[in-house]
C-alpha cells in the first residue's frame, strides 16, 4: 500500500495538543509512521513538500520532518504531467495550488491514500475518483479493519 501525507499531517505533532482532534491525529500520524518505517506501507515523497517544508520558519521541525524524505519509497519531481493534472484539480474543485499539486503528485505516484488533516482540502476533494483523500484517523481504522 502506498500512501501520500501532506505537510499538516507532518505538522500535526507539532501544533497545540491540548485540542482531542489535533491530539487524537497526531496519535493517528505516529501510528502511520510506525507502519511506514516498519515497511507495512510506503510513503511518497515530493517536490511540493520539499517547497513548502523549506518555508518552515522552525529550523527543528524542519529538519524532522526532511527526514522523511530519506524514509520515503517514491520521490516524484515536478514534470508537466503533474504540473497539467493540478492545474485541473484547481479549476475543477476549487482547490488552492499547492494543494492541488500535492494531489497530483499522489495520484502521478499511484497512491492508494491521500491524507490530510486540512478539513476545508478534505471536503473539497471528496469527489475525486482517482484517490482517496481521508484524514489520518480514517486512516487508521481502515488499517485496523482489514
Amino acid at each position: 500500500m502506498r500512501i501520500y501525507l501532506d505537510n499538516c499531517c507532518f505538522n500535526r505533532p507539532y501544533d497545540n495538543q491540548s485540542y482531542h482532534t489535533v491530539r487524537f491525529e497526531t496519535e493517528a500520524k505516529l501510528f502511520i509512521q510506525d507502519l511506514i518505517i516498519n515497511e507495512q506501507i510506503e510513503l511518497v515523497w515530493s517536490f511540493i513538500l520539499d517547497f513548502e517544508n523549506s518555508a518552515n520558519p522552525y529550523e527543528v521541525r524542519k529538519e524532522s520532518i526532511n527526514e522523511w524524505a530519506s524514509v520515503s519509497n517514491v520521490d516524484i519531481n515536478p514534470t508537466e504531467t503533474i504540473m497539467d493534472s493540478a492545474k485541473e484539480i484547481e479549476i475543477s474543485f476549487g482547490i488552492k495550488p499547492k494543494d492541488s499539486l500535492h494531489i497530483a503528485c499522489a495520484i502521478d505516484a499511484r497512491s492508494e491514500y491521500f491524507l490530510t488533516t486540512d478539513k476545508i482540502l478534505f471536503k473539497k476533494s471528496g469527489q475525486l475518483k482517482e484517490i482517496k483523500v481521508i484524514n489520518p484517523l480514517e486512516f487508521v481504522r481502515l488499517w485496523e479493519e482489514k
